[in-house]
């Protein structure tokens, strides 16, 4: 009994000393993180060089969209060693967007490779591609999606007329098609939050009444209306391992333009001559 009750107060000692460094820890990063979110948000001030590769690109996408939008690359790299397979990409994704059952803007392929028992596992997060010379765009018969100067490929919800010409045209599986479903189908009541609008392409969506985006082929945009705000696409924020990288390829000086130069490379499917603007390291 005077075992139980000395080891009840020894774990009581530890639980508290834990807890207060817990608590001072977490009032040290977040004095650190206000220091670089300040340092991070000053377009003329680039962050110190040990600060997180967030606050780098936050900078480097604020100064790009100094520039005209002709004169901006918009590439993303992927970092295969760091993904962990973890979807907060895919979930971040779905969250911003408010995306209904069936759509899905990132998924995470999970590949296997070696031969047993040498075996191992990756996984590729595999957003639009928004490819140099995208097949979905020319398939469509009212020109309801194009590329953008920035070389973005969006699509207008009021022109799209639901054909999935360009779903079937994406050598990827990158387009998906909102079919009006929603998660609490057959429930009592719809849950608040799928009711709440989203903000693609700088405007508000509601999905009600078979109204768009309802009927109409949805795909990543790199989440344009935060971009242009000046904010990091969702993906790459909640990115647990630092693996999603995104910014401005025409500038030589960016992270991305270092990314894209390096020896371990690759896009997929290469050989369609699509020109896709995102890639991996691997």
């Amino acid at each position: 009994m005077e075992w139980a009750i000395s080891r009840r107060r020894l774990l009581s000692r530890v639980t508290s000393s834990a807890l207060a460094f817990a608590i001072s820890s977490a009032a040290g990063v977040m004095r650190l993180s206000a220091a670089e979110t300040k340092t991070g948000f000053d377009p003329g001030e680039p962050p110190p060089p040990d600060a997180d590769v967030l606050l780098r690109m936050q900078y480097e996408l604020r100064k790009a969209l100094q520039k005209p939008v002709d004169q901006r690359k918009w590439v993303m790299v992927i970092d295969l060693r760091k993904c962990v397979g973890c979807h907060a990409c895919t979930i971040g994704c779905v969250v911003e967007n408010k995306l209904p059952p069936g759509v899905v803007y990132r998924p995470v392929i999970e590949e296997e490779f070696g031969t047993y028992p040498n075996v191992g596992r990756r996984f590729i997060p595999r957003p639009c591609m928004q490819c140099q010379n995208p097949p979905c765009v020319p398939v469509c018969p009212v020109n309801a999606t194009w590329k953008r100067p920035d070389g973005v490929i969006i699509i207008d919800y009021e022109k799209c007329i639901g054909c999935r010409y360009c779903i079937t045209a994406c050598p990827y599986n990158a387009r998906t098609f909102d079919f009006g479903e929603y998660f609490t189908d057959g429930t009592p009541h719809r849950a608040p939050y799928e009711e709440a609008p989203s903000f693609e392409y700088g405007k508000k969506w509601y999905r009600k009444n078979e109204d768009s985006p309802i009927g109409n082929a949805r795909k990543c945009h790199f989440c344009l209306h935060r971009v242009e705000k000046g904010q990091l696409p969702m993906c790459a924020t909640t990115c647990i391992g630092r693996a999603t990288y995104f910014g401005d390829a025409n500038d030589p000086d960016s992270l991305v333009s270092e990314l894209i130069a390096k020896p371990n490379v690759m896009r997929l499917k290469e050989e369609l001559g699509t020109d896709p603007h995102v890639y991996y390291l691997t």
